[in-house]
């Protein structure tokens, strides 16, 4: 061959072989890495990546298999309640009382404390924190003239009934901060801190120091071992809904650097009513009988009496507060509640089933197959919950077009350079949102694998995400 002729094909191969891969070839190759990966050896690994504008599917692996979607079905349950419940909307807690005030300011009846479902009444996120509530509600007393009370603080939380959790959550969950149930009287967020202090040797029994607040109606047993340095936090509260004794089980690591657990609250509506009759008590405003809840007066066959006069009304932050805390922090409580509330806004009974089934039948009527969407609750804690990726990526690109859309999307975390929610439960991790690339091409991108094997599975996820960059 001549010289020059061989040179002009050196320069156009090396022309061809340089020629930059496209984001589908990209995406192809970083996914079948993925597949081949030990770690997904026996897992199933699902991928959608949908221009955002036109909604046209770029590359898609497995899309159409239910996958336990952990966390990122919350994009679902915001994008459903900010549809259906609008993102101005906002709860009630009613304070009022029954029976009637003597010349001497002697209230002959009861305090009631009424709820219509509030995640965030006490919550330390909001204005309406929870020593805000309780001198909000003394003065509010005080105003009414009331210096004694012939009856009790009552706490009424009957508009969510008494299933507190879903169907399908894990024992280990339950009693935990992050499996608070709901309750239609919430109360800090449904929960309260266990301080804890390792043991100074590997097995040694852990140190429990204090409730956060105090917590004199609830019986603590510590089976907490001490852990190696560096095995952190593997401790767990085991409690069920309205009950009374915790087991602490687990190990807390020597070195950890945090100062212990949150415990899920076993009975909210009891908690708030035990805390305003302490707080009247501190300020002499006594009580003839002791702190009770709706729920506990139907155990005894005793009515709720009717009240007569309000006396203060607190209102929650409209729901686009509450979404970006609930995608930003995954709040499992603020999902469960939401769903609530769409099957008690539709003027269906405010269950999780009856919620889902507002939901699933919302989206089926924006062209998405029902049996794409095989939803348990609305968090995602659920291992059970079964949803496509496709049907993910659907919602997704359709909350584009709604007027709510800019507070959903600055509500979503930034992970990887991306605006997506992270879900992981047990060997399940998964993202899902929004990605703009450095030539403005937006994109809807839903991944999730199931079954994976060993730790660090997230940033190989965002190793396939990054080809999109």
């Amino acid at each position: 061959m001549h010289k020059k002729s061989f040179l002009v094909l050196f320069v156009l191969l090396q022309g061809f072989t340089s020629f930059p891969q496209t984001p589908v070839q990209k995406l192809e190759r970083a996914f079948n890495i993925l597949q081949a990966d030990p770690q997904a050896r026996y897992a199933l690994t699902s991928l959608l990546v949908l221009d955002a504008n036109t909604g046209k599917t770029i590359f898609a692996r497995n899309e159409n298999i239910g996958m336990a979607t952990a966390s990122t079905l919350k994009t679902i349950t915001a994008a459903t309640a900010f549809s259906l419940l609008g993102k101005d909307f906002q709860y009630q807690t009613t304070l009022a009382y029954s029976g009637s005030i003597g010349p001497d300011g002697t209230l002959k009846g009861n305090l009631l404390i009424i709820g219509s479902g509030d995640p965030t009444l006490g919550s330390p996120r909001y204005q309406n924190k929870e020593n805000t509530v309780l001198t909000a509600w003394a003065a509010a007393i005080k105003q009414a003239g009331i210096k004694k009370i012939e009856g009790a603080v009552i706490g009424d939380d009957r508009v969510f009934g008494t299933q507190t959790t879903p169907e399908g959550w894990t024992w280990q969950d339950i009693g935990n901060y992050y499996g608070a149930g709901t309750s239609g009287l919430a109360w800090r967020e449904n929960q309260f801190d266990v301080h804890l202090k390792p043991g100074s040797g590997l097995n040694e029994e852990v140190r429990l120091l204090r409730t956060q607040p105090e917590m004199p109606y609830l019986k603590i047993v510590n089976e907490l071992k001490t852990g190696a340095p560096g095995t952190g936090d593997n401790a767990y509260a085991f409690l069920p809904p309205y009950g009374s004794v915790a087991y602490l089980r687990g190990s807390w690591g020597m070195g950890i650097g945090k100062s212990g657990i949150s415990v899920a609250l076993p009975d909210p509506a009891f908690d708030v009513a035990w805390r305003l009759q302490d707080t009247l008590k501190r300020l002499g405003i006594m009580t003839t009988e002791p702190a009770t809840s709706s729920r506990l007066m139907a155990l005894d066959n005793r009515p709720v009496p009717s009240f007569n006069q309000k006396i203060s009304s607190i209102t929650s932050p409209v729901l686009s507060e509450m979404v970006y805390w609930f995608l930003k922090k995954s709040i499992n409580l603020y999902g469960e509640t939401f769903l609530k509330t769409i099957a008690l806004n539709a003027g269906k009974p405010a269950t999780t089933a009856q919620g889902k089934q507002v939901e699933i039948n919302f989206w089926t009527a924006k062209g998405i197959d029902k049996n794409a969407l095989n939803i348990i609750d609305g968090s995602g804690l659920s291992p059970a919950n079964r949803v496509t990726a496709s049907a993910m990526g659907n919602v997704l690109f359709q909350a584009q077009k709604e007027p709510w859309f800019n507070d959903f999307y600055k509500a979503f975390p930034d992970y990887n350079g991306m605006k997506i929610k992270s879900g992981t439960i047990n060997d399940v991790s998964a993202f899902a949102g929004y990605h703009t690339d450095k030539a403005g091409n937006k994109y809807i991108v839903v991944i999730n694998i199931n079954n994976y094997s060993g730790s660090g599975i997230n940033r190989k996820l965002f190793t396939v995400l990054d080809a999109l960059k």
